[in-house]
């Protein structure tokens, strides 16, 4: 089928025509935006910076904080000059470009969530195996597997929307080029895009969400049975809180956007609950794992008072 687009350009609505709350939000927005950057890369610097972080659950967190700060650095600048533009405008080319890194990078790390379920289920299911089990070569397939399935996943949909028909309409109700926003400007029909969206974007956040309550159903019989002390079990289970959170923090929100039907008029809903996995979600990573991860706050201590030795000399 011919692309028969005659859109040539698009308008974001952004989250609020208010100017007074516009420039609030601007620093809010830019706070988060260098707390993330900021405590992903302290992880990733951490991660590289010390051998004894260099197994599977730091290499799976490192890849986490990578794709963190890609994903909110494919967002946040839009959403931070939208504060500064009476109409911000992009190009058809540059919306779909947005839309392919921003599904890209968040189906990367919803099937990187299950894969990180999984290795705590071997490593404490299975320890005498871990290493023969989650080995480099293995662990450097799943990442490379994530990553590629991903992007193949993202230029579905691209394609898919490339392939529609915008003939006026072109005022986006969101703050970023989403896919949802833009089915609802197309002129030809979407019924394909919108049953790919369903079925693969829900398949994709449900089975990890489903692997990673399997992975802690093991784990907490496990626990249950291997520890007779519940002072034991909190301790070997605490290990995988901050894991837990984040799942939850991360694949509930798509879930809701997704799969569930839009009824009226629901782009508030859709942008707010968009903004918890594109800037709160990342923000909070770093906090979640470095202040229950004794292994992280050791090596961060190491790196600082080398650099201070160092700098004294």
């Amino acid at each position: 089928m011919e692309n028969m687009t005659e859109v040539q350009e698009f308008i974001l609505q952004g989250l609020t025509s208010d100017q007074s709350k516009q420039h609030v939000l601007f620093v809010l927005f830019l706070l988060l935006y260098m707390a993330c950057l900021l405590g992903n890369g302290a992880i990733l610097t951490i991660v590289l910076a010390s051998p004894q972080l260099h197994t599977p659950m730091y290499f799976f967190l490192g890849n986490l904080s990578c794709q963190d700060i890609c994903i909110s650095t494919a967002t946040v600048p839009k959403i931070l000059s939208g504060f500064l533009m009476a109409h911000q405008t992009t190009s058809y080319i540059e919306c779909l470009i947005q839309l392919h890194f921003f599904h890209f990078l968040g189906c990367s790390e919803a099937i990187l969530l299950g894969i990180m379920a999984y290795d705590r289920y071997v490593a404490i299911c299975n320890p005498l195996r871990y290493s023969v089990i989650m080995n480099k070569e293995v662990c450097l397939m799943l990442a490379v597997a994530t990553w590629t399935a991903s992007f193949f996943y993202a230029l579905m949909h691209t394609i898919m929307t490339s392939r529609l028909w915008f003939c006026g309409p072109n005022v986006v109700q969101h703050f970023l080029c989403d896919i949802k926003p833009l089915l609802e400007l197309a002129c030809s029909s979407t019924a394909l895009n919108l049953t790919l969206l369903n079925v693969v974007t829900g398949f994709i956040c449900v089975a990890s969400f489903f692997v990673t309550l399997l992975s802690y159903f093991y784990i907490i019989s496990f626990l249950f049975f291997k520890f007779q002390t519940w002072q034991s079990r909190w301790k070997a289970f605490s290990t995988c809180v901050s894991h837990l959170t984040v799942v939850t923090l991360y694949l509930v929100p798509p879930i809701l956007n997704y799969m569930l039907p839009s009824a009226g008029n629901t782009s508030e809903r859709e942008m707010i609950i968009t903004l918890a996995y594109v800037i709160i979600t990342p923000v909070l990573n770093p906090l979640i794992y470095t202040l229950r991860n004794q292994d992280v706050k050791s090596s961060l201590r190491k790196i600082i008072t080398r650099k201070l030795f160092s700098d004294r000399i």
